[in-house]
């Protein structure tokens, strides 16, 4: 009787995780399809004519008509926004209008400076960000407490693209500490050989220790601006659960058998919110590889970023959909693996 008990207790256990599973990817397909649906209804409301675009200004009725009918906006909205699912369950993602290839060409070329980009900012705001919540948690009210909290509020305060001009106007243009925008010089951008797509790790490749050194001086910058807005976040909220855990018993009954306060922040506080953690550093990352829109227009960073960006300006409505599907894949997949993360290391969630 009690070895059927335990056998029903485990099916029961498998089907309602399994039915936690099924619901979480429902939940990720439906928001990826509002997404889609919420971006191709705003990208068709621009003042923007796509036929024009093609066509020209001059182009006579005949031809507007038929450039019109050879790009489906004769049709209606529903009709047309069927069409591009249909297509994008095959992978064609489209043309681009503005350089007239696959947008999943442009996004694989494009894509990998954002995660270059996004991967060393995480590095920088998530050891920095860590390490100035616990000091500051360590040592409430003290100095390092005050200044992890003024790191926050300029963090949340300064736009990311003012700092970024503020940031290249003063080690670019007067202390020359940074080579200034884009990936590489000139004189190396053309010889580079591309096997990753990512300039650090090709250059490095490369075996020419001046084209690496060109790379992290073009590198650090944006990198720094960037990892701010990171470690202005993990700040503020790893710190914050460290102060709400160690207001806890547990923590008292500690500190009166001896135990000193950074061993027990280290040893049985830090430990006990993990699972806060883990989902502050991927809502940073996915925070990251969408705020770089903006960090990479300003330096010239030939990322998915600033390729939205142009076809924005452009109205390329393949290039923005496709764009819009990538960062908000990532976003959500981000979210599921820390939730997923959450989940195995932290026996609470269960």
């Amino acid at each position: 009787m009690a070895r059927f008990t335990a056998e029903a207790g485990s099916a029961r256990l498998f089907w309602l995780r399994g039915g936690r599973l099924a619901t979480g990817l429902v939940s990720l397909a439906v928001t990826l399809l509002g997404l889609l649906a919420f971006t191709f209804t705003l990208s068709h409301l621009s003042p923007v004519d796509p036929v024009l675009q093609i066509a020209g200004d001059h182009a006579s009725e005949s031809t507007y008509a038929q450039v019109r009918s050879e790009l489906g906006l004769d049709q209606p909205l529903l009709m047309q926004f069927w069409h591009y699912l249909t297509h994008l369950a095959h992978g064609d993602l489209g043309i681009s209008r503005l350089t007239n290839s696959p947008v999943a060409s442009d996004l694989l070329r494009t894509f990998p400076a954002t995660i270059e980009l996004a991967t060393c900012s995480m590095i920088f705001g998530a050891f920095f960000g860590i390490v100035l919540a616990l000091v500051a948690a360590w040592k409430p009210g003290s100095l390092v407490d005050n200044l992890a909290r003024l790191v926050s509020l300029l963090g949340y305060s300064v736009p990311v693209f003012w700092l970024g001009l503020l940031g290249l106007l003063l080690f670019y243009a007067v202390l020359h500490w940074s080579a200034g925008p884009g990936r590489l010089d000139d004189i190396w951008i053309y010889t580079l050989e591309p096997k990753t797509g990512l300039v650090l790790i090709d250059s490095w490749l490369s075996g020419d220790p001046e084209m690496f050194r060109n790379a992290v001086a073009h590198l650090w910058l944006p990198v720094v601006v960037l990892g701010l807005l990171a470690m202005a976040g993990i700040t503020r909220l790893l710190r914050a659960a460290l102060l709400e855990e160690s207001s806890k018993e547990y923590v008292t009954l500690a500190r009166a058998k001896g135990a000193s306060r950074g061993r027990i922040l280290l040893l049985h506080v830090f430990p006990n919110v993990r699972g806060t953690l883990i989902t502050v550093l991927a809502l940073s990352y996915a925070t990251l590889l969408e705020g770089s829109v903006l960090t990479e227009t300003v330096f010239a960073w030939p990322g998915v970023g600033r390729y939205m960006t142009t076809a924005l300006f452009a109205s390329d409505t393949p290039a923005i959909l496709g764009s819009t599907l990538l960062i908000g894949g990532c976003f959500i997949l981000l979210n599921a693996l820390a939730d997923a993360l959450t989940y195995l290391t932290d026996p609470r969630t269960r």
